[in-house]
């Protein structure tokens, strides 16, 4: 049974998780009202979008040295203040040069936030009751890119675009003040080993090109050359992270968590079925509104089907986990998502609403039910002195799965227009977004050759042995 305090520290740390990923992917939707109040081009508010992802994807593997330096209590109150601090900085903004500056500081208190939010909630934790608080944590998180296109667009028609940033301040505070109460400080521990520069610089480098490129591949100007320059710097330097950490004494991240196979599969696995995660409420609405002729309401109610099924699935995934184990329950997801990438595939405006809604639904069980699966098993078979090591990194590669989502519908988008000339019979734009949900299907795919890799009894020691010992 999860204690009270350990249970509402949980559901703290996912509202953060909520806020984080909000911010994310809500400005998206008022680019065109903020190019106007800050006098610049709609196009160049991606990069407030680019600024917030990069810090993230920059400083995520600090966090784990920096709550081990001076404590997990103390960062992550730090990073609340900073989060909520930078929020009211951005909402007053009057130009583009300073609303980036201030996405930077946000990025900054995000990427100690969550993970550093996590470890707390995940070192107290018991084996058995982590599917239930990691089920609190992951389920907001989904929430946040779903319903961001419709806060987005009701706030810039009936409101000032700077609400979107405005929302976080009340939300900081009580936040803020939960934790204040909630999270008592840990016993003293002997200091970290120094801080192991190289790695930082080399890690961090490689994550903010690999980022970078992300965000090239996403926008339609962009020339090849760039993306290949990015993209190339981006190998160099994080093969360069990776035989460094494989190496040093003291790395910033121990990359040796990766030989526990359930803590690797999540991280090879998880990474990937976050890619398809992102992918969906992004290429969604563009088909709704852009193919199908859609208003912003009509496709933003659609699409939080998606939410329904997050939700609705949630009180179910612990049961389903501790009967069936993650085995099954990764297959399914896998499987779930990808039926429900290739059903998308088939969408036109002569199909039913109600059918429209029942694959967005599905989408969403599918997203809770897997990454649920990913993240509580990666914790599974992990020793307590490996935590802080195995939680930096699969945050570092959540982030980056989900940073790539989008980056990789925009590349199957593109690669659906030439592919859909060679397909008669349907318009141009609905056979471009068909041929783009197909080829995401590949990548649930992936998700599910490496689930089948995975031995049955897989994660079972944190299935409680009544349930291990039945499912065998």
């Amino acid at each position: 049974m999860i204690h009270a305090q350990h249970r509402n520290t949980a559901l703290l740390v996912a509202g953060c998780f909520f806020m984080e990923n909000l911010d994310g992917t809500i400005v998206s939707t008022a680019a065109p009202r903020m190019g106007a109040s800050l006098g610049v081009a709609p196009t160049a508010i991606s990069l407030v979008i680019t600024a917030y992802l990069l810090t993230l994807a920059v400083l995520i593997p600090l966090s784990g040295w920096l709550s081990a330096r001076f404590g997990a209590r103390r960062v992550f109150l730090t990073a609340i203040t900073v989060f909520t601090l930078a929020s009211l900085a951005c909402a007053v903004a009057t130009d583009l040069g300073v609303l980036v500056a201030m996405r930077v500081l946000q990025g900054a208190g995000g990427a100690m936030m969550v993970p550093v939010g996590r470890l707390i909630v995940v070192a107290k934790a018991d084996k058995p009751d982590l599917p239930r608080v990691m089920a609190y944590i992951t389920w907001p998180g989904l929430i946040a890119p779903v319903i961001a296109p419709l806060i987005g667009g009701l706030i810039t028609t009936y409101a000032n675009w700077r609400w979107m940033f405005l929302i976080n301040i009340p939300l900081g505070v009580v936040a803020f003040a939960v934790a204040w109460r909630l999270i008592e400080a840990a016993p003293a521990t002997a200091a970290p080993p120094r801080l192991d520069w190289l790695g930082v610089v080399l890690t961090s480098t490689g994550l903010g090109a690999l980022t970078w490129t992300a965000h090239l591949l996403s926008e339609t100007s962009a020339g090849k050359g760039s993306v290949l320059v990015t993209g190339a710097a981006a190998v160099l330097l994080l093969g360069a992270a990776v035989w460094h950490l494989l190496r040093s004494e003291n790395p910033l991240v121990d990359l040796s968590t990766l030989k526990v196979k359930t803590f690797r599969a999540a991280v090879s696995g998880g990474s990937t079925f976050w890619i398809a995660v992102g992918a969906v409420p992004f290429l969604l609405p563009l088909l709704f509104q852009e193919a199908l002729g859609w208003s912003a309401v009509k496709s933003g109610v659609v699409v939080l089907f998606v939410f329904i099924g997050n939700i609705g699935i949630k009180p179910a995934t612990t049961p389903l986990l501790k009967r069936y184990g993650f085995r099954p329950l990764l297959l399914a997801a896998g499987f779930g998502l990808g039926a429900a990438m290739v059903a998308s595939a088939f969408i036109t405006g002569a199909l039913p609403i109600a059918v429209i809604a029942v694959i967005a639904l599905v989408s969403g069980v599918a997203r809770s039910l897997g990454l649920t699966a990913y993240s509580t098993i990666a914790f599974s078979d992990i020793p307590q002195e490996r935590l802080r090591h195995a939680n930096t990194l699969l945050a570092t590669a959540q982030q980056m799965g989900a940073g790539l989502g989008v980056a990789a519908a925009t590349v199957a988008l593109r690669a659906g227009g030439p592919i859909g000339d060679w397909l008669p019979g349907r318009t141009t734009a609905t056979t471009a977004y068909g041929v783009a949900f197909c080829l995401l299907a590949l990548v649930c795919v992936g998700t599910v050759a490496g689930a089948l890799r995975l031995h049955p009894s897989a994660g079972d020691a944190v299935r409680g042995p009544a349930q291990a010992r039945t499912a065998k």
